[in-house]
């Protein structure tokens, strides 16, 4: 296999992928938008803060469930009908809090259940970019996949306050549920009907996502490449989520505070783009580490209250080491079964949502507790010591190992 990075170009010539890149950021600036419509409404009606939070943040720790006990659902499906009932359900999650049919509190237990469905979704997509891709075009199209996702944020978030501002929640909701159509279309009209991947229909969905998740964290090759990819950015967004304390502790002015905000997701798509366009493949692997630090060092060093400028481009440099990723994408995509890639790839998002909705809680409090300073050098000291952990990890896996073995109540799903 060639070691030179792979082209836009090759990318986009693969029908597949281009359906799957416009319908995923579609569907992200739509759910987006949502949140914000959704969080403004909740308080308008309740005048809670709490009950605004938890409408912001219902999508996160909900996926824990579907991850762990239908995540093989993405492998057992076609993948054209399950991604289009996904963008569906994401409409209807838009809808249901428009019409004001339901409570607030029987609102936000729908729009919990319809998150629990999230992972089969998402493995269901990452499954295919898997599989229409090759080489190095994989690690390419997934980092596009973030940049995309990054944009598709920043432009819900923007776009969501003006949007409510200009015509109310409800009619924002409206407009979200709208680009989740359009998503569904693009699905449904631009990707090829492909066959499902794996798994028996004479197990239950509850049996075999139960028996291949436990297979996956009980390889230890895969078990580390999750947690590698799991643990490193939890200690980041918690340090990030004090950043609004700390330019307030600063006396900053709103403006700043709200630079500094956006300067993480403009490193991590700076860091994504560089990496993945004009690193070689090889090269990436041996970035692992060395970017891993990088998430963690600058935000210790705003422990010692640097000038804002200095400030705003040690979070930028912080969030630029999430590039580190790019070098574990192909090590782990090798290291799960062919055949239960989606639940894998099920079983990272859930992961990696369920850490980053606890990594703000945790240094959240320590920074309610005991400053914004020491929450910052606690969650960089983190990021930090993962580093040298993944570099001990790195020397003792030069061996190749066996993939899992995937035990389930019908012997037919075992590999």
């Amino acid at each position: 296999m060639t070691d030179r990075p792979a082209t836009y170009r090759e990318l986009f010539a693969v029908a597949a992928y281009r359906a799957l890149f416009v319908s995923r950021s579609l569907g992200i600036a739509a759910a987006t938008l949502r949140i914000v419509a959704l969080s403004m409404l909740v308080f308008k009606a309740t005048a809670s803060p709490l009950l605004s939070a938890i409408a912001f943040s219902i999508g996160f720790l909900p996926q824990v469930a579907g991850g762990l006990l239908a995540s093989s659902l993405a492998d057992r499906l076609r993948p054209r009908p399950l991604i289009v009932a996904g963008y569906v359900l994401e409409c209807a999650a838009a809808l249901v809090p428009a019409t004001g049919a339901l409570s607030i509190g029987a609102t936000l237990g729908v729009l919990a259940l319809l998150a629990a469905c999230t992972p089969v979704f998402n493995g269901a997509s990452s499954r295919l970019v898997a599989e229409v891709l090759t080489g190095d075009q994989y690690v390419l199209g997934r980092s596009l996949f973030n940049v995309a996702s990054g944009a598709a944020q920043l432009l819900g978030m923007g776009f969501g306050g003006l949007a409510v501002a200009a015509v109310g929640p409800e009619y924002a909701l409206l407009i979200s549920a709208a680009g989740q159509l359009l998503a569904a279309a693009v699905v449904r009209f631009g990707l090829p009907d492909l066959t499902v991947a794996g798994g028996s229909a004479r197990t239950s969905v509850l049996g075999q996502s139960w028996a291949t998740n436990r297979a996956l964290l009980g390889d230890r090759r895969v078990r580390r490449l999750l947690l590698a990819q799991w643990i490193p950015p939890a200690f980041v967004v918690g340090g990030e989520a004090v950043i609004v304390a700390y330019a307030a502790e600063r006396s900053f002015t709103e403006t700043a505070a709200g630079i500094l905000l956006a300067c993480a997701p403009g490193g991590m798509l700076a860091g994504d783009l560089l990496v993945a366009r004009f690193v070689r493949p090889s090269v990436r692997v041996r970035l692992v580490v060395p970017l891993m630090a990088l998430l963690g060092l600058p935000l210790t060093l705003l422990t010692a209250h640097p000038p804002m400028p200095v400030a705003a481009l040690l979070v930028a440099l912080s969030a630029g080491g999430f590039a580190y990723q790019l070098g574990l994408q192909r090590p782990f995509l090798d290291a799960v079964p062919e055949a239960h890639r989606g639940q894998a790839f099920g079983l990272l998002t859930t992961g990696l949502m369920t850490l980053q909705g606890l990594g703000p809680i945790v240094f959240g409090l320590a920074g309610q507790l005991a400053g914004t300073s020491f929450a910052l050098a606690a969650a960089g000291a983190g990021a930090g010591l993962c580093s040298v952990v993944w570099a001990g990890v790195s020397r003792r896996e030069r061996r190749p190992r066996h993939r899992p073995t995937i035990v389930a109540s019908n012997p037919e799903v075992t590999r």
